[in-house]
């Protein structure tokens, strides 16, 4: 009987996989080098050598998740197809027009808009007009049709975004365009914005079509390769991919939908973190995943991450639902240099996987992150289970060469500010997420992860007074188990505007979608039993230019409750700004529904608990090892533990280096560490000043 679940996570430097059995729950990891010229070798690498050490057959795998970055370098490196844009006559610079603001980073007397996907010269104008109501203004104009479809054939453009305006409210003309032009232009990807985003706003639903289809040849044919992969290899179980909102979604959506993967790697860490805080009893955390390009930040309340449609990808906005999370450039990766005025930098730029840290003997030259914490002893020799050796000398050659020499200090006071410059860069970023939303990051747990988060967490706790830190047992491959107990998910919505709607006036909407919702999930093979449509809408008040996003809930009878929808958005208005309207006239603006298909074995923890130890003290150490501490000024030697060895109940105080297969973590001087019923070593932060802001 088919009964394994295979979770890949691709990432800037590893490539994580891991094999669950879906009934006795045991589990299996793999971690090996990304392969960047074509990640589908590293993926398929790890899954055969999962399997291996699992001894388990390509038939029992029942089902494939995968977390992929793709989407995200396509755009964030611009790297897409040669995209063509058709939109309504009048529109031809709705892109390059975008919104009037800027970038809150940049300084706006020398800031310049960046180049957009599409160019002016690559979009063309078609004759036609809808109404906001959905009415028919104007025709389309098929002959524009043909010559735009002519333009782009000939001009060697075959990844093709068709909006127009007002198409939410009726996509007849945009469906009908597409015909048109595919009959011109067969070998052409077309992408229509009433499938992508059908919600108004001109700019964001052009921008999310766009990026739709300027990365949509690239997943498709990544896709592709993956899936004959596993069919070479005699996987038949259907493969799931990673959405940005935190959900899975089949191949052949993801051909059609590919933009809506920009976040999937990051939105799987933040479900496996979730879950970790669940089972370990922790409501409030921040979780960071830091890996070998970035560090990906969420705030994780009530067991649920926090959701936007106002999120970005790279410097375009991209309204869909998506989890929200923060990144910043600060990862294993991150590359150190010196200012031609003397100021040393580090990040966001990476040296990846290929070369990657001069340590890892791959040809990189300049030092990384992970270089400055070999040279401090943060680190053992062998990463990955000691698949992958690390060289001492290359690390400290090369912050010799590129930081200690010009700025004329010793190779291990430039190490040690390298490292000091990233953990403010990522504390920088969790403030961001916290104070600067009023939010006192004191009064949540920090839950890293990915294979660099354990080693920074503790100097970040300490740098925000963050009482605790929670580090679960398999933190490096963490995303990859977040893929395993993630549902099946999409997001439908459509925009209306309706001012003090009536139940009359939404109800058909609803049904719409919610039928929409189910046609869906059962195209995904999820069976009825499993199916959750859940609904929800923006509101606003009159002349506000945003929306608030509430669920939308339903009385007794199952039908949709507008009083208490009412009452929900001036509620949630009243938290965020102080004030709530009661007596105001609310404006509908967009209704939506999550399709949620619950896969089967996804009731099962991620991490079940381990017998309690006989014993609390900490077990013979592996080996010791010298480490350098900032507030010590020195190197110290100091215990390496084998964290399989410490089981729970075992207590433990720093320093201390905590080794395993995915992950190392840091433990600091004079700190509280002991290990839970779940297996999860829970490091405390025991200052002064942290004391006191717990107990008031």
């Amino acid at each position: 009987m088919s009964r394994f679940a295979v979770a890949v996570d691709v990432g800037g430097t590893f490539t994580d996989v891991t094999l669950a059995d879906l009934y006795t729950g045991r589990i299996w990891n793999s971690k090996n080098p990304t392969t960047p010229s074509d990640p589908s070798i590293g993926f398929l690498t790890g899954v055969d050598r999962v399997l291996e050490l699992a001894s388990a057959s390509p038939e029992d795998v029942v089902r494939v998740l995968h977390g992929t970055t793709i989407a995200t370098n396509a755009i964030l490196e611009s790297k897409g197809a040669k995209t063509g844009l058709v939109t309504t006559q009048g529109f031809k610079y709705v892109l390059e027009i975008g919104r009037h603001d800027a970038p809150r980073w940049v300084n706006i007397l020398t800031w310049r808009k960046p180049k957009r996907p599409v160019l002016p010269e690559n979009v063309w104008e078609v004759s036609e007009r809808i109404g906001a109501d959905g009415s028919e203004l104007k025709a389309l104009n098929e002959d524009d049709c043909r010559a735009a479809a002519r333009y782009y054939k000939a001009s060697g453009i075959d990844s093709i975004a068709i909006c127009f305006l007002h198409s939410y409210a009726n996509p007849t003309h945009e469906a009908r365009a597409r015909e048109i032009m595919a009959a011109e232009h067969p070998t052409a990807w077309f992408s229509i914005s009433s499938e992508v985003l059908p919600v108004f706003r001109e700019y964001e639903r052009s921008m999310a079509t766009v990026l739709n289809s300027y990365v949509m040849p690239t997943v498709s044919k990544y896709i592709g390769r993956l899936q004959k992969g596993l069919e070479d290899r005699s996987i038949h179980a259907p493969l799931y991919i990673m959405k940005s909102n935190g959900g899975v979604i089949g191949a052949a959506t993801v051909t059609r939908q590919p933009a809506f993967t920009a976040l999937s790697g990051p939105a799987a860490g933040v479900i496996g973190a979730r879950e970790v805080g669940k089972a370990a009893g922790v409501d409030r955390l921040i979780s960071i995943d830091v890996g070998g390009t970035s560090a990906d930040l969420c705030l994780i309340r009530d067991h649920g991450a926090d959701n936007t449609t106002e999120g970005h990808v790279g410097a375009w906005p991209f309204a869909t639902p998506m989890i929200d999370i923060h990144t910043v450039g600060a990862g294993g990766g991150s590359v150190a240099s010196v200012t031609t005025s003397g100021n040393l930098i580090v990040g966001p730029a990476s040296a990846g996987a290929d070369p990657g840290p001069a340590c890892y003997g791959r040809g990189g030259e300049w030092p990384c992150v992970t270089d400055a914490n070999l040279v401090l002893g943060r680190l053992p020799i062998g990463l990955a289970g000691g698949g992958l050796e690390l060289d001492v000398a290359a690390s400290r050659l090369a912050i010799k060469r590129h930081v200690a020499d010009p700025l004329g200090i010793d190779v291990v006071t430039a190490a040690a500010g390298i490292i000091e410059i990233i953990n403010n860069s990522m504390m920088g970023a969790i403030r961001v997420i916290t104070i600067e939303r009023g939010i006192d990051p004191r009064a949540f747990t920090l839950l890293p992860f990915g294979g660099a988060g354990p080693l920074h967490a503790a100097s970040l706790a300490r740098l925000l007074d963050i009482p605790s830190i929670l580090v679960s047992r398999s933190p490096g491959v963490l995303s990859a188990l977040g893929l395993l107990v993630s549902d099946v998910r999409n997001d439908f919505a459509r925009s209306c505007h309706i001012r003090n709607p009536k139940s009359d006036d939404v109800v058909e909407i609803l049904k719409e979608l919610e039928q929409q919702a189910h046609d869906w999930l059962a195209i995904e093979g999820i069976p009825e039993e499993s199916q959750i449509v859940n609904l929800q809408a923006d509101l606003r008040y009159p002349s506000q230019v945003f929306e608030l996003t509430v669920s939308f809930p339903r009385d007794s009878s199952g039908s949709p409750d507008l009083a208490g929808l009412y009452d929900s958005f001036h509620t949630e208005h009243e938290r965020l700004y102080g004030y709530g309207l009661r007596d105001s006239v609310v404006e509908l603006v967009t209704v939506r529904t999550s399709a949620i298909g619950v896969l089967v074995g996804n009731d099962r923890p991620i991490e079940g608990e381990l017998p309690v130890s006989t014993s609390t003290a900490a077990p013979a150490p592996i080996t010791t090892q010298p480490i350098y501490f900032n507030e010590i000024g020195d190197f110290t030697d100091c215990p390496v533990y084998e964290r399989r060895s410490l089981t729970p109940g075992v207590s433990l105080t720093g320093p201390a280096l905590v080794v395993q297969m995915d992950t190392t973590t840091l433990i600091l001087p004079d700190q509280p560490a002991r290990v839970d019923r779940g297996g999860n070593l829970i490091l405390t932060n025991t200052s002064s000043n942290i004391e006191r802001a717990t107990s008031s």
